[in-house]
């Protein structure tokens, strides 16, 4: 089944192309999601650091690892370079999600051109009926008398 692209008339694109192009754009949305995720928690072991060290002497020793070598340092030379690195982490956090909003909005884009949604496997509606008495499964509840 071909189907003209949009209105412009200027290629032919079966389904099968729109939805490698879709599937690859939602691959690129996970994977942001994904290295967003990584990062902020490299950020918070980057304030865990900071929170441990800034109370103790700024001439006591420490060590870092660079480039998979540990290095002795003090603290006073450490903490700096820790908090910029928070610091770098934080602005790529922030240029990573604009890039996930326009990712986003490029997608829904795509979705409204194609007229493309998203649908439930096909036997959910016979089982709907028997999950209901299933889905409390796992949920603590209180006493019925109060």
């Amino acid at each position: 089944m071909a189907s003209k692209a949009g209105g412009d008339g200027k290629e032919a694109i079966n389904e099968q192309v729109v939805a490698n192009t879709y599937a690859n754009m939602r691959t690129e949305m996970n994977q942001l999601y994904t290295k967003i995720t990584e990062l902020e928690m490299e950020v918070s072991e980057h304030s865990l650091v900071m929170g441990a060290i800034e109370p103790l002497d700024p001439s006591r020793r420490c060590y870092r690892m660079i480039g998979g070598v540990l290095v002795e340092r003090t603290i006073k030379e450490v903490l700096p370079a820790v908090k910029r690195n928070k610091e770098g982490l934080e602005e790529v956090i922030a240029r990573m999600h604009e890039a996930l909003e326009r990712k986003k909005k490029e997608i829904t884009e795509f979705e409204l051109k194609y007229k493309i949604r998203i649908r439930k496997a096909d036997n959910n509606t016979e089982e709907e009926g028997s999950k209901k008495e299933g889905t409390a499964q796992g949920v603590l509840v209180g006493p019925a008398g109060q």
